[in-house]
């Protein structure tokens, strides 16, 4: 949890760089706290029928998504990359793949133009 709260503190920071662990279990808060906005959305019946999510799903993931792009770029910068291979994701099917395998990646030893280690 600590690593979830460290990412929103650091809102809207895209320089510098972020260890596997900070992005992953950002990643993994996110999901669970994702899919209890949409059981509240259902069990609440804030939900819209055609989508199965509503209010809550909404509100939760409009306040996560400048942290979330956040936390990617600087995983991106800790790889060697720079943020904007996240845009490889749009190329269908493969490019999602090789944007897991780079957020996967090693951080690289050492500084790098991004910053130091945060090893």
């Amino acid at each position: 949890m600590n690593w979830y709260l460290a990412v929103l503190k650091k809102y809207a920071v895209f320089s510098g760089r972020a260890r596997r662990k900070e992005y992953w279990m950002f990643v993994l808060f996110n999901i669970i706290f994702t899919i209890v906005a949409v059981i509240l959305d259902n069990v609440l019946g804030t939900a819209i029928e055609e989508l199965g999510y509503g209010l809550f799903y909404i509100v939760y993931g409009l306040a996560v998504i400048i942290p979330a792009l956040a936390v990617t770029v600087r995983r991106l910068h800790d790889t060697g990359k720079s943020g904007w291979w996240i845009f490889i994701s749009l190329i269908p099917f493969i490019g999602a793949i090789w944007l897991i395998v780079l957020l996967a990646t090693d951080s690289q030893p050492g500084a790098n133009q991004y910053g130091p280690n945060p090893k």
